[in-house]
């Protein structure tokens, strides 16, 4: 060995070009660089941080779940992760196990059974006026402790307009996180329907004649979400207003005429580790199958259904225990500035690659935070 060494050194005294072969290599995604300064700036463009989808063997961070997939499982996948992931990982939420029978009885727990269906007239409809009551005889110091901190909410479209292609609100459900209906009813549509799209919303004219009026669907729906809160209190953190859980939520707020604080949404459809690896968005049906284990949406579609997927997906994603730093706030809705913005060029060029990964922060904010205190912000800063 001891000669293998001197060889080794002559080598290097002969060819002293070798040095400038060293790499740099990423701490969170394994990335090399010939150049120091290209591997800092790799970190201050890239948002790695302990949030990521992390590979159970070699540790590797990757930008979405599915990435992650194709790390473990894929066509190129790296050989030594695929063959310990193929022995002793779950194929929906990628973990992996010390041995056959805690994966066995791993499975058991991740894969979930479909939600049952609901027939919307077996649903006592909510009025209005008993809700206003309900809500008024809470006093102003009650906290969210008989609703829940988040609530799913789904909305089935039927057509308007000359081609049928206008989404009209026609059905609308809230659950909450035990998967309790909180609010399930049929809603007339603003505008005339052309298209009921049968096929896919199983809605028919006559579900809609005695239906609830729009504005008081809405009315309703703000009363839940609000809790009581404020309009301009809701807009901060830590209030009593809820997290609203969904798939493509604008677009069922905008059908309902609604706003709600953009941070206050969970939506299968935008969050980072859920979507594909060109940062566009899966199908409800494909998050639901590939995340939970089960299929939705095989015949015509049911909000209830779609209320449970989405509620399942959000406390799945939620329940992961990642380590948090003294500062979790992402970078993008921080008012703070980042670590890579308060030091030198030269002073992070001198930085270790597991320094720079220390100070190197998400660009969203991941649901495990939901549960952690401090996710609270004490000045009242924002972010999704």
């Amino acid at each position: 060995m001891a000669r293998s060494i001197e060889l080794n050194d002559d080598r290097e005294e002969e060819n002293p070009l070798q040095s400038q072969t060293t790499r740099h290599r990423c701490s969170a995604c394994y990335k090399q660089y010939k150049k120091k300064e290209h591997l800092v700036k790799h970190m201050e463009v890239s948002y790695h941080s302990p949030h990521q989808p992390r590979c159970g063997v070699c540790h590797k961070c990757c930008k979405s779940f599915e990435s992650l997939r194709e790390h473990m499982a894929g066509p190129l996948a790296k050989a030594e992760c695929a063959k310990i992931f193929s022995a002793q990982g779950c194929e929906l939420c990628m973990n992996i196990f010390d041995t056959s029978a805690a994966l066995n009885s791993h499975k058991e727990l991740c894969c979930l059974r479909p939600a049952p269906s609901i027939d919307l007239v077996e649903i006592p409809s909510i009025e209005l006026d008993s809700y206003e009551v309900e809500i008024s005889s809470l006093g102003e110091g009650w906290h969210c402790s008989r609703l829940p901190e988040a609530v799913a909410l789904d909305c089935e479209m039927v057509g308007g307009g000359s081609d049928g292609t206008l989404d009209l609100c026609a059905r609308v459900c809230l659950i909450d996180e035990n998967e309790n209906v909180v609010f399930h009813t049929y809603v007339v549509p603003e505008l005339s329907v052309t298209d009921y799209r049968y096929e896919i919303t199983g809605i028919k004219e006559e579900h809609l004649r005695d239906a609830m009026p729009l504005k008081e669907v809405k009315e309703i729906i703000e009363k839940i979400l609000y809790n009581g809160e404020s309009l301009w209190r809701s807009r901060l953190v830590g209030g009593k207003a809820k997290l609203l859980v969904g798939h493509e939520i604008e677009h069922d707020l905008k059908c309902l005429r609604m706003e709600y604080p953009i941070h206050l949404f969970r939506d299968t459809a935008h969050y980072s580790p859920l979507m594909k690896t060109n940062l566009c968005s899966h199908s409800l049906k494909y998050l639901t199958k590939t995340y939970l284990g089960y299929e939705i949406q095989s015949g015509t579609h049911d909000p209830y259904e779609d209320c449970v997927a989405t509620m399942r997906l959000y406390k799945r994603m939620r329940a992961q225990d990642h380590p948090t730093t003294e500062d979790s706030t992402p970078s993008k809705y921080s008012s703070r500035p980042s670590g890579f913005d308060i030091r030198s060029s030269c002073e992070l060029q001198n930085m270790s690659p597991d320094a720079l990964f220390e100070i190197s922060r998400s660009n969203y904010a991941c649901w495990c935070l939901d549960l952690k205190a401090n996710v609270q912000s004490s000045n009242g800063e924002a972010w999704p």
